[in-house]
């Protein structure tokens, strides 16, 4: 397959989206801008850019917003406290990319179309996949694909590099061909499963697990 898969964007999910937006603020310097809603899903989430194309996504429930029928989002039910959840890469063709890691033995779980609206009316759609139900850690990406729709770096964001990624699991060798069947690498080390980030900030480097 093709290779080139990006990194898209990182998600920081919380049970208390205010009071992570807010902390988030005071570690780094830097404020996350609204992102807008996802409507009958319950949440909403507040953006950072990271350079390029890439961005971070704090995401959580919307009291705005009455319970919805299902469960939140990536697991935002089950949280106690703020976490490094997941991340997206973003192939050059998402069909062709799940037919790839298919043909691999690994299945990034069904494509589905989702959108949002941002607070100044702009609608944005996308296609990603839902993920394999057999290995929900999150170390493995999901896949998005943004289409003809602005992805949200287009808009005004504010900004804190990423340094470094990295994560953690049991069983490292388990996930490493995973990454390579959907054309990515991260750099993996053994421990309990989990996923850092690290911004360069006003404040300075600070890292999130």
């Amino acid at each position: 397959m093709n290779t080139v898969a990006t990194l898209d964007h990182l998600v920081l999910a919380t049970p208390d989206l205010a009071a992570t937006v807010a902390d988030f603020a005071r570690r780094t310097g830097v404020a996350p801008a609204d992102g807008g809603v996802h409507v009958g899903r319950g949440t909403r989430n507040y953006l950072v850019a990271l350079g390029g194309c890439r961005y971070l996504e704090i995401l959580g429930p919307d009291p705005a917003q009455p319970e919805p029928v299902g469960p939140r989002p990536i697991g935002v039910d089950g949280l106690a406290v703020a976490r490094t959840v997941t991340w997206a890469i973003s192939p050059p063709d998402l069909d062709a990319a799940v037919a790839a890691a298919r043909a691999v033995g690994y299945d990034p779980g069904p494509v589905r179309a989702m959108s949002r609206r941002r607070p100044d009316g702009t609608l944005l759609e996308w296609r990603l996949t839902d993920g394999d139900t057999a290995h929900p850690s999150g170390l493995v990406p999901f896949l998005i694909d943004w289409g003809s729709s602005a992805h949200p770096t287009a808009s005004t964001l504010p900004v804190a590099p990423l340094l470094a990624l990295s994560a953690s699991a049991p069983d490292p060798a388990e996930i490493r061909p995973l990454l390579s069947a959907v054309g990515v690498e991260l750099p993996l080390t053994e421990g309990p499963v989990g996923l850092s980030f690290t911004l360069d900030t006003p404040h300075g480097p600070v890292t999130f697990e």
